[in-house]
């Protein structure tokens, strides 16, 4: 299983966000020069991140962005499920375009259902809070880089 690009950016933002002190806002320039990704493909994700109700965006002069939620507040699985366009892992599992020839009496389809199944229970049992209790050495780490980049 691979995550798409907009999954793994959508997850970074908001691990971004919630290492950063609470009074602080963050932006689109400072996410994208730590992590060294293009400002145009986060703008959509955090674009469709505040639709979802998990950032909020801050207008004006000292405008920015921010957590919505807490971070106990946001299931990593829940994240992957809102992200990812399809879980398609094999062919038989679109059923309208399914051409496999073995499809009606193939058991595969149900292991990797099975799988796909106990990625996303273990996903589900963490937070954005469990993935950012190194919150300190994350900020510490972002900042460098910031420097380094200055």
């Amino acid at each position: 299983m691979r995550l798409t690009t907009y999954s793994d950016y959508s997850i970074r933002v908001l691990l971004y966000l919630a290492s950063q002190r609470n009074e602080k806002l963050a932006n689109i320039s400072e996410i994208a020069e730590a992590y060294d990704i293009s400002k145009n493909h986060l703008m959509k994700v955090i674009y469709n991140l505040g639709k979802m109700g998990y950032i909020e965006t801050i207008r004006g002069r000292n405008g920015g962005i921010r957590l919505a939620k807490l971070p106990s507040e946001i299931n990593i699985g829940e994240i992957v499920r809102k992200t990812e366009e399809d879980f398609y892992l094999v062919e038989c599992f679109e059923h309208h375009s399914n051409k496999c020839v073995i499809a009606p009496v193939c058991s595969l389809k149900h292991i990797f259902n099975r799988a796909l199944d106990a990625f996303l229970q273990i996903l589900d049992e963490y937070t954005l809070e469990d993935i950012t209790e190194n919150k300190v050495m994350l900020r510490e780490y972002f900042d460098s880089v910031a420097r380094a980049n200055d």
